[in-house]
């Protein structure tokens, strides 16, 4: 009877699927557009829940329902596998950001962009707020030119020297670095910065800004920030010299109503000739020390002295317009160190390396371009503009004329070796009293030059013979310098060391020492010449060259196996 019952009704599930024009019981439910909506496992869960309780089918749906949500789990993956992979292939299709420099903000929406050397006028998205930007920061711009990040700002960039501020804020820059002559802002950075003429400082990859100060260059090398206390009194044997630096120097700036009043012109600079190693370096420090000092002792003004020392053969340089440049710098320096209230001296050593006699020749010179811009320098500065200009050389002979014509360098100071007073006067300023001498500084001072400038025989250094014939000698007191002086208390103060070293006592340091130092230190001729050519030994004498043959260093004998002496 049970499967008679079941018959039928399976046919009448059969009839109902074969009768396609009967609705679904779930059009019955909801509405076609409604079913649309739904997910499959949506409409799994409704028709379990029309199901009758226990009925036989819900397992059945219960195990699709399963495989169901397998199957879309697997599907969302896949979908978002491929999503993410169209994204990637999107950005690997999309343009280019380019990147700008930001100059400037026209309206609320809308920025003065430099991109690649060429302005724009851009667009600025609204989530960006305007007064983040700031000029001279590095911006992101779309294909469509508009701005839609901004960046930091930008870590390298070429580096140009000012030459110019203008009245604007904005900076004049000159041919530095291969560049063109450039007019260019100031970013956000340096706008209230303080930037002089000669500053270094680094722009922005467009060149249109300036983004950083370097720094002064080279040249804050080339000078001393203090000079040491050096007065007069620590001079020794250049008594003259000291007066006619003095003279030229001191009595303009001391006493300016007067010269103003006899129309008097004042020097610009002055050359400091004479041998090596006589104290010219030393007497150019105690020029800008000592007339510090007596300018705050007359009228109360403290002026700080700038003293830029520079040597000759530094300023040279391979490129081509370098070494004109280093020379328009080192006076702008000047300049501006004496628009602030500072005295300010250019010291330039071995100045016949830089301002040597031109000469026509089928190969141009270094030198055909550096005497012209160094003369045009020195007619740029007015006198008593506090700006001195000290020329130092060992062969003022080889200095261009002009140079050294009136008007430029005026004043030609001649640095004389010391003689015997004034090598006794330097003895005494490097034995100072504060070391262990055996002896007062007096007595040791006198006794080493009266060795030092002895006409013996074992003084006897160099040999001169004259064009008409007659020998004579130069003792080594003819060619004593500041230098070799202290060296020779140097040599001493070592030998006095190393004498307490092996005797492991305190000793002082005496005559013999001296005595010593003195035969060792020209015995080795290390400041000396190392030849017997004639040229050389001339440059550091004062003999004339066409009357005198010969002059050369006097060898020491030694004994031969007979006894006698030979050279």
């Amino acid at each position: 009877m049970a499967e008679q019952k079941k018959k039928p009704a399976a046919r009448k599930g059969a009839d109902s699927i074969q009768d396609h024009s009967e609705p679904s019981p779930l059009d019955q439910l909801l509405s076609h557009e409604q079913l649309e909506t739904l997910s499959t496992l949506q409409i799994v869960d409704l028709i379990v829940q029309k199901l009758p309780a226990r009925h036989t089918s819900i397992l059945d749906l219960i195990y699709l329902r399963d495989r169901i949500s397998e199957l879309e789990e697997v599907n969302e993956q896949a979908r978002q596998a491929i999503e993410k992979l169209d994204a990637i292939v999107e950005k690997l299709r999309s343009p280019a950001f380019r990147v700008g420099t930001f100059l400037m903000a026209i309206e609320p929406d809308k920025a003065h962009v430099c991109v690649g050397g060429s302005d724009y006028v851009c667009r600025i998205d609204p989530q960006i707020p305007l007064p983040s930007l700031q000029i001279g920061q590095r911006v992101l711009c779309n294909e469509a030119f508009a701005v839609v990040q901004g960046l930091g700002f930008e870590r390298n960039g070429p580096i140009v020297r000012i030459d110019e501020l203008l009245s604007d804020g904005r900076l004049r820059i000159g041919q530095e670095s291969g560049l063109a002559p450039l007019v260019i802002l100031r970013s956000s950075l340096l706008a209230k910065e303080k930037l002089k003429s000669g500053m270094d400082i680094r722009l922005d990859g467009n060149q249109r800004v300036a983004l950083e100060v370097i720094g002064m260059g080279k040249r804050i090398e080339r000078s001393l920030e203090t000079v040491n206390d050096l007065p007069w009194s620590s001079v020794g044997g250049q008594d003259e010299a000291v007066q006619a630096i003095r003279d030229t120097i001191e009595l303009p700036f001391l006493h300016r109503d007067l010269f103003k009043r006899f129309q008097h012109t004042v020097p610009k600079g002055f050359l400091l000739h004479g041998p090596p190693g006589c104290g010219k370096t030393l007497l150019g420090k105690a020029t800008a020390y000592n007339l510090r000092h007596q300018i705050k002792e007359q009228t109360g003004v403290d002026h700080p002295e700038f003293f830029l020392h520079v040597k000759g053969p530094e300023i040279l340089n391979m490129w081509v317009g370098e070494s004109e440049r280093q020379v328009r710098d080192l006076f702008a320096q000047c300049r501006e160190r004496a628009s602030d209230g500072a005295l300010a001296f250019l010291f330039i050593d071995e100045a016949e390396s830089i301002l040597g006699t031109r000469r026509a020749g089928r190969y141009s010179s270094i030198l055909s371009t550096l005497v012209p811009m160094f003369c045009t320098e020195m007619d740029g500065i007015e006198p008593l503009n506090n700006v001195v200009v000290i020329l130092a050389s060992n062969r003022a002979d080889l200095i261009d004329p002009a140079i050294l014509r009136p008007g430029r360098i005026d004043r030609k100071i001649k640095v004389t070796r010391p003689d015997k007073a004034g090598a006794q006067k330097i003895y005494g300023i490097y034995l100072r009293e504060s070391l262990p001498l055996a002896e007062p500084k007096e007595e040791l001072a006198r006794a080493i030059t009266e060795a030092h400038y002895a006409h013996s025989p074992e003084n006897q250094f160099l040999e001169i013979v004259y064009r008409s014939g007659k020998k004579d000698f130069l003792y080594r007191g003819d060619l004593a310098s500041g230098a070799i002086i202290a060296a020779v208390v140097e040599r001493a103060k070592s030998l006095a060391i190393k004498r307490s070293i092996d005797t492991n006592k305190e000793t002082h340091l005496t005559r013999e020492d001296l005595f010593a130092a003195l035969r060792k230190e020209y015995a080795e001729n290390d400041l000396f010449p190392p030849t017997d050519i004639t040229e050389d030994w001339l440059k550091l004498t004062d003999f004339d060259p066409e009357n005198v043959i010969k002059l050369g260093p006097i060898r020491p004998q030694k004994p031969d196996s007979m006894g006698k002496g030979i050279v």
